[in-house]
């Protein structure tokens, strides 16, 4: 198991319920390769190296009789992802037991090297190509070196004899070094010596690589911020999984690799909140900073793939299947038996509020049934693999249901939440109201030679007036009107503040702070429950502007004490960004949703329809989605995780079938770079 799976999650969630839809693709489709053995569906690679490419996987064929096809497209349509588009593109080209695909999904950062088993080469040869030579390559978006390191390791492979039979394997290998290897080697360093020198200067060594589009280097920060949030998200679930069951000293060590993926993530959070804001950036700067969110994310999913392995050991649900599906069904019963109080809360609370006040906990009580309706078909699906004796399927559905009980409680308690938020705010705008009245009393025994005091106080009266409206009747909306009282506040607070002594203006400044800080965490809350519960369809502005609330937060309770005034300007920027990242989130979700896909008809859950569009939202791996995924010894979600995310977790994906010669292309391997 790879801890990283849950970074693919957002986009494999849009692919699945684009696919559910009927919606077409925005990606490639499987190719059709032509007469060379280089596609370049991008322009990654210019006239000159593809023809360079294209004579080094001819020399490939004349040294070890073998074909490598390589293919550079932006995404792969596949929901699978790599393997599963790589292995559709060799079984409709009819590529046999000694021919190759590489695959490359340069936007998505995906890459698949497809062989059949049947072929020369093992699955042990073919994942070192692929994880010592090729993907080092496509780190540095080396294109061109990728192909010379394929061509290079499969070469070497051949020769060392652990394909097909030795004699003629010795025979090809001797003659390659006698005859032509050295050739080989010297063109092979002059090419990949040039292209360097090109991406670093486009100086004497070569003509320059055309740089990637500053849209792409957007888009890929982008995307690497919401994988890498979600990514975060599920680690930080799963770490608090393994402490509960194995307790704290078994997880130190992931924890501290956790926490520094987390500071990697706000630094990348923090640029991008600079990318986003007002103020105009060179492109210069915008490519760099976007490129430096880039490496972040990937510093962030790396410090999580070196505990994987570790981490794979701790979980092992498969062993203790039954004992874990006995707490998460209790855990289920807990939900289902607080859902029926939640939702009459909400009626509850739609009797005295006005419609906008509850809009992120409105549907609450239909997504947390769509949740726990997930959840029983994950359990159901994860009893029959216990029964089956396959521990690794069981632990799949097993996590998946665990999950969905965890989002639907969350559900659950936002409303409760968001109730206790509301009465806070009525009773700190009743207060504030008293207080600016107090404030309108003394202004107007002032000097007001130029009227400024008299329109003051006109404004505050107004909105005095307008804040008793939104306080009283069936459609209260305290929390917007404690934000606009807070702003008369202040204005009327500069007129008056000449004529309280130093001490009152002390104490005016800690309430008021204390006051806008309180408002700030449960906006920030707000934000933070309506983003991790639908998290499957919420993108990047979303995600940063809550990250940039939080440091926001964080930084106003550091100066309450201190610097009262510092402290409130954190605070209202804290709760106006919340509030930006709540829209943003409502628009992701509205549009993933299709204008009512996952509402409405489909709110009771039941059936796979509601469950599972509802786990999609929510970015829950989906079991059923997983080729069936689990079995085997690979152990906790790792035989699962591949069907569903592909290359992206570094796993496989759909077992196809066998064809060509009775190998299959089937293996685990590929992934990311």
């Amino acid at each position: 198991m790879r801890l990283r799976w849950a970074a693919a999650v957002a986009s494999a969630a849009v692919v699945a319920v684009t696919a559910i839809a009927g919606s077409a693709a925005l990606a490639t489709p499987p190719v059709s390769l032509g007469s060379g053995y280089v596609l370049d569906e991008v322009d990654v690679l210019s006239p000159a190296e593809e023809a360079e490419a294209q004579q080094r996987l001819e020399q490939l064929k004349a040294d070890t009789g073998l074909d490598l096809w390589v293919v550079y497209v932006d995404d792969f349509t596949d929901p699978s992802g790599a393997e599963a588009w790589a292995t559709q593109t060799a079984q409709d080209n009819g590529l046999g037991p000694t021919q190759y695909l590489l695959a490359v999904a340069t936007d998505a950062r995906q890459y698949y090297l497809s062989a059949d088993s049947a072929g020369p080469l093992s699955e042990d040869q073919i994942a070192t190509i692929e994880q010592e030579r090729v993907q080092p390559a496509l780190q540095q978006n080396d294109w061109l070196g990728a192909v010379d390191a394929a061509a290079d390791g499969m070469t070497d492979a051949e020769g060392g004899g652990a394909g097909s039979g030795g004699g003629s394997n010795w025979f090809t290998w001797l003659l390659v070094v006698v005859v032509i290897g050295v050739g080989i080697v010297l063109l092979v360093m002059f090419l990949r010596r040039r292209r360097k020198g090109g991406q670093v200067a486009g100086g004497a060594g070569g003509p320059a690589v055309p740089q990637v589009p500053l849209e792409d280097v957007e888009r890929q920060a982008a995307s690497a911020l919401v994988d890498t949030d979600d990514a975060l998200k599920t680690s930080a679930q799963e770490l608090g999984f393994a402490k509960a069951q194995f307790g704290d000293a078994a997880t130190v060590e992931f924890e501290q690799a956790l926490a520094q993926a987390q500071a990697n993530l706000d630094e990348a959070f923090t640029l991008k909140q600079q990318l986003d804001d007002a103020t105009p950036d060179s492109e210069q700067d915008t490519r760099a900073w976007n490129e430096r969110i880039i490496a972040l994310c990937d510093q962030a999913n790396s410090l999580l793939d070196e505990k994987a392995a570790d981490f794979d050991e701790l979980r092992k649900l498969e062993q203790n299947a039954p004992e874990a599906l006995a707490r998460v069904e209790t855990e289920k019963a807990k939900a289902e038996a607080a859902l029926d109080a939640a939702a009459a809360r909400l009626q509850t609370l739609r009797s005295s509020y006005a419609p906008e006040a509850l809009a992120t906990v409105a549907d609450n009580p239909d997504q947390a049934r769509q949740r726990l309706a997930f959840a029983d078909e994950q359990l159901d699906a994860a009893r029959a693999a216990i029964g089956a004796g396959s521990g690794g399927e069981a632990a799949v559905g097993i996590r998946a249901a665990e999950d969905a009980v965890g989002q639907a409680t969350l559900l659950e308690d936002a409303i409760g939440k968001l109730a206790d938020d509301l009465a806070q705010g009525e009773q700190s705008a009743a207060a504030l109201i008293a207080e600016l009245e107090q404030d309108v009393a003394a202004a107007r025994g002032l000097p007001d030679p130029d009227g400024r005091i008299a329109a003051a106080i006109a404004a505050t009266v107004q909105q005095i007036e307008a804040a008793k409206a939104n306080l009283s009747g069936p459609a209260k909306r305290p929390l917007v009107t404690l934000q606009s009282l807070e702003a008369a506040n202040q204005q009327i607070d500069s007129l008056v503040q000449g004529i309280r002594d130093a001490e009152a203006q002390a104490q005016r400044a800690r309430q008021m702070v204390g006051q806008l800080i309180m408002q700030a965490q449960a906006q920030v809350s707000t934000a933070e429950d309506y983003i991790t519960s639908r998290r499957g369809a919420v993108g990047a502005e979303a995600r940063t502007r809550l990250a940039e609330a939080g440091a926001a937060l964080v930084r106003a309770q550091q100066l309450q004490a201190s610097d009262p005034e510092q402290a409130m300007q954190h605070a209202q920027r804290a709760d106006q960004l919340a509030g930006q990242a709540i829209e943003h989130a409502q628009g992701d979700v509205g549009a993933f949703s299709g204008g009512g896909m996952l509402g409405g008809g489909q709110s009771q859950g039941g059936g796979n329809g509601g469950g599972m569009l509802g786990a999609v939202l929510g970015g829950i791996l989906i079991n059923s989605m997983m080729g069936g995924g689990g079995g085997g010894s690979s152990g906790g979600l790792g035989g699962g995780l591949g069907g569903m995310l592909g290359g992206s977790s570094g796993g496989g994906g759909i077992r196809p079938g066998s064809f060509g010669g009775g190998g299959t292309r089937a293996r685990r391997g590929g992934g990311r770079f």
